[in-house]
């Protein structure tokens, strides 16, 4: 199901976003619902311990990891 999203822009960035839709052979709306769903997945890579997860790296039990790295240090 859709809902209507009404959101005001000023003239220059409506005819920037018309342009843009313009090029890339696409409605105003389909372009900025594009647009949208970019900068929402871009959003998520910005957060530290999102990109620590990506990274798929070791883990495992704090005590055990803390007491492997006091040890590394002796």
């Amino acid at each position: 199901m859709s809902h209507r999203l009404q959101v005001l822009v000023p003239e220059s960035l409506d005819r920037r976003i018309r342009k843009a839709a313009h090029r890339s052979r696409l409605s105003a709306g389909a372009w900025v619902r594009q647009a949208i769903e970019r900068a929402l997945q871009d959003d998520h890579r910005g957060d530290p311990l999102d990109q620590l997860a990506r990274l798929g790296g070791p883990t495992g039990d704090i005590d055990q990891m803390l007491a492997e790295i006091e040890a590394g240090r002796g």
